[in-house]
């Protein structure tokens, strides 16, 4: 058996994420060794020369484009590979597509690495990881998605704004889907430990309903408005996608709403993002925060939503 290398990291698929996210993982220093891989080797060769001609300001590592073979020890395996989203095009509009891609690569992944952990970006993400899971047959804490990380961050990022603080004072996550019926958790959400509407009037804001809908709904169209101004999105996914791998590599035991496989008597068989404990060896734990009647009946609608999907592309 294969010993796993903690520290190596391997990436299918360099497009746009891809890349942006083996740049990110290169600036991080976690990693000694990432091996790229891509349908189109020169594709792989190109980012993979392009980043190491930066290393000498960097940390010494390699930085390398590879075939499957070559990840048979890492640690972390980050599949961004898939078609990419189009203007006017949802995440849930990507389904046959990349399902049909991951019926291919999945496979070779599993055939190659047994111990590691499959790190799921590709849209639409908690369709994939729960595909990912299927077809790799590996265990559910070593198979999850981004899922709602970069939404997370998103909100945080329009609350700082909103509140003039620092938004890494604020305790707030997007939950269920990574996508259309994505859910705020608004009724646990704190800043520095006070409730958020409290925060909100000392600050001079009393529109809550108002004012917690819009930056939701910016939230969620958040990735939208960047396709149709720039045609992708990348760089937060490659930041989210660094945070996470931080959290496994330095088994940090780090809160991410990553996406998993549910298995709660309310909601099971299907993948979407809850706050979970990520760490050496995947998602070692959940995390139940509190919800209000609303929220937890949108969380169950989101999961229907994904579920209906998941019926139509993988029977």
């Amino acid at each position: 058996m294969v010993e796993i290398n903690s520290r190596k990291a391997a990436i299918v698929g360099c497009g746009f994420v891809g890349s942006a996210s083996a740049f990110a993982l290169m600036e991080s220093s976690l990693f000694s060794e990432i091996v790229l891989i891509d349908a189109d080797r020169n594709r792989a060769e190109g980012e993979a020369l392009d980043i190491s001609h930066g290393l000498p300001f960097a940390k010494p590592m390699q930085i390398y484009a590879g075939t499957y073979k070559d990840i048979s020890d890492a640690a972390v395996v980050i599949v961004t590979a898939g078609a990419g989203q189009k203007p006017g095009e949802t995440r849930l509009d990507l389904v046959k597509k990349n399902v049909a891609i991951f019926k291919s690569i999945i496979p070779e992944i599993a055939k190659y690495n047994k111990n590691g952990i499959l790190l799921i970006v590709a849209n639409p993400v908690d369709i994939l990881t729960y595909a990912a899971k299927k077809l790799s047959g590996f265990p559910s804490n070593r198979v999850f998605g981004s899922g709602t990380v970069l939404d997370t961050a998103r909100l945080k990022f329009l609350l700082g704004e909103h509140l003039g603080v620092d938004s890494r004072s604020i305790h707030a996550f997007i939950i269920g889907e990574h996508g259309d019926s994505e859910i705020a958790a608004w009724s646990s959400a704190n800043v520095s430990g006070v409730p958020l509407h409290k925060f909100c009037e000392m600050r001079g804001h009393f529109e809550h309903d108002k004012a917690t809908k819009e930056i939701a709904e910016n939230v969620k169209n958040s990735a939208y408005e960047i396709i149709e101004k720039k045609k992708a999105t990348y760089y937060g996914i490659a930041m989210s996608v660094k945070r996470i791998c931080e959290a496994i590599v330095r088994d940090e035991k780090s809160i991410l709403p990553v996406s998993g496989i549910q298995n709660s008597e309310e909601i099971n068989d299907v993948a979407l993002s809850m706050p979970a404990i990520v760490g050496r060896h995947g998602i070692e734990g959940t995390v139940p925060i509190e919800l209000n009647d609303e929220e937890k009946a949108a969380l169950k609608k989101s999961a229907d939503t994904l579920k209906a999907v998941l019926q139509d592309v993988l029977e």
